[in-house]
This record gives structure tokens, C-alpha cells and sequence, in this order.
């Protein structure tokens, strides 16, 4: 019995021996544990550092021209055009205008105290009368406009000089043409 005893001892330590060999060898046996390493350190703020904005003149809404008139002016400085012009014996505005207009619009919504005169021109066709009311109707055509864009009531008025303020006296379609017309005059 003592014999196999001994056999027992050496089969152990055999036993032994190869698991030992195994656990060595990557892939044999039982995966290794590795340590979670939890970071400690203090909590950073995430937010990217302010980077410091050039300074950029603001461009004001309106400037005032060396003759002493007052225009309305784009973001760039640029002067907005301020007349609009209409086909014979109409009184509607053309969709090109849409544009422009809007942009006076949003001036006089930024400058309540800013008002403006919409003048309505006709060329020298038709009666003293006639011309007077289809420019009338001319310069209540912009001024709704602007009142449906939130310009104020109080911020403009509409009138009308007819054929009596033409800016070219010619007879003929290219003068006519020029003469049919609405002038923003801000005030």
C-alpha cells in the first residue's frame, strides 16, 4: 500500500505539474482577471475655450447721403434701391420688387421711430385727375405691401403727385417708362 502511495504522490505532483505548464501557456485554462483602472482625476469642463469674435462694425440700417437724404442700406452698405417702377395704367407691383421691398420693410420694423413717404408718380398720359388717382392707388399698393410685412400705420404715408414730378421729360415709351413709378422717401 505504501507503494501505492507513492505512485498516488507521483501521479499528483504529475498532475500538478502539467496544470502548472498549462496556465502558463496563453489559451490554456482559466482566462486571467485583468484590474479595472478606474480614473480618479479630477472631471475637466468639456467646453471648448471662447475664442475671442472680431470686431465687426454693425452697418446701420439708414445713412444719410452728402445731399442730406436719408436711404435705407443693406448689410454690406450698400444702398437699398428705393423706387419702384409700374407697366402702363397699372397699379400693381411687380413680383421683382417683392424682394427689395421686404428688405425696407424689416429697416422699418428695426427703427419704429424711422417712418417713410411713399410717393406715387405717373407719366404724362391720361387726365391731371386720372393721374392722380392711379398714383394714389400706386403708392397704396406699397404701403400695403409693408403693412402686411409689420411695418406700423404710423411709420408711413402715402400720396400722390400724378404726372406733376416727372424724372424725365421726354415724350416717348423710355421716359414714360421711368416716370411710372413709386419713390421711398424716408424722412
Amino acid at each position: 500500500m505504501s507503494h501505492l502511495k507513492n505512485g498516488a504522490w507521483i501521479a499528483l505532483l504529475l498532475v500538478c505539474g502539467l496544470l502548472t505548464a498549462c496556465a502558463s501557456q496563453t489559451g490554456c485554462g482559466a482566462p486571467e482577471e485583468v484590474p479595472v483602472v478606474v480614473d480618479q482625476r479630477p472631471e475637466k469642463d468639456t467646453k471648448p475655450p471662447e475664442v475671442p469674435k472680431p470686431e465687426v462694425e454693425e452697418v446701420p440700417d439708414f445713412i444719410e447721403l452728402p445731399d442730406g437724404t436719408l436711404v435705407a442700406v443693406d448689410s454690406d452698405g450698400s444702398v437699398i434701391r428705393s423706387v419702384f417702377n409700374f407697366e402702363f395704367d397699372e397699379s400693381e407691383i411687380g413680383s421683382s420688387d417683392f424682394r427689395v421691398l421686404q428688405q425696407h420693410a424689416a429697416r422699418l420694423n428695426r427703427n419704429r421711430d424711422q417712418s417713410v413717404a411713399i410717393d406715387g408718380h405717373c407719366d404724362e398720359r391720361g387726365t391731371r385727375e386720372y393721374n392722380l388717382a392711379l398714383g394714389e392707388r400706386r403708392a397704396m399698393a406699397v404701403q400695403d405691401f409693408l403693412l402686411a410685412n409689420g411695418v406700423r400705420p404710423s411709420q408711413m404715408s402715402a400720396r400722390s403727385f400724378g404726372e406733376e414730378r416727372p424724372v424725365d421729360t421726354g415724350s416717348d415709351e423710355a421716359a414714360w417708362a421711368k416716370n411710372r413709378r413709386v419713390e421711398l422717401k424716408y424722412e
